[in-house]
């Protein structure tokens, strides 16, 4: 095959082949290597994302918490298996703040831990809850806002920042995962 027809577009493709300026990148990375991971190509609002990152951060504490009291206060017939899923989410949402908090770092900002502003900023209320279904009921409220509110998130942010939409995707599917948990069990107490 000649270099001639190498070149050549198959039908349906571009004309331009791919051309990767390596000694240009390597030059900017050197240059700009106390930015850390956040280069040139970066295409999302850094500051907009931090803010969006520190929310969900406040969030998933929130969510922590709540599922912690659940897991101490779940009493009745039945409660243990309760306690149990909320022990469990309680450990997960902690994972998930971990995940958040390190972004931060990634990105140069500072992961906000200030126990004064979490409920302004959490996305999801601390409701504390009557009874178990009353718990099962908040958790699932908290769940169902924590999805439609990372989706948007994840919209919003689309092929501008792919770690941190991928990070709130992953999240996300564990939401959506805790929810179906919780729509179980009130099925379950209800029916």
């Amino acid at each position: 095959m000649s270099k001639s027809s190498a070149a050549k577009a198959e039908p349906g493709q571009s004309k331009d082949p791919f051309v990767l300026d390596v000694e240009k990148i390597r030059a900017d990375a050197r240059q700009h290597m106390d930015e850390g991971p956040v280069t040139a190509t970066y295409g999302a609002d850094r500051e907009v994302v931090l803010k969006l990152l520190n929310d969900a951060l406040a969030t998933e504490i929130v969510c922590t918490l709540r599922y912690k009291r659940h897991y101490f206060m779940a009493k009745g017939i039945h409660s243990e298996a309760v306690a149990t899923e909320f022990a469990e989410h309680a450990a997960e949402e902690q994972e998930h703040a971990d995940t958040l908090a390190e972004r931060i770092v990634q990105l140069g900002g500072e992961p906000n831990f200030a126990p004064d502003s979490l409920k302004s900023r959490s996305h999801s209320e601390y409701k504390e809850g009557s009874d178990l279904i009353d718990m099962i009921r908040e958790n699932l409220i908290a769940e169902r806002i924590a999805i439609d509110t990372y989706r948007e998130i994840i919209r919003y942010l689309g092929e501008k920042d792919v770690t941190t939409r991928r990070i709130f995707e992953d999240i996300l599917a564990v939401e959506e995962e805790h929810a179906d948990d919780m729509a179980d069990l009130l099925e379950g107490r209800n029916g």
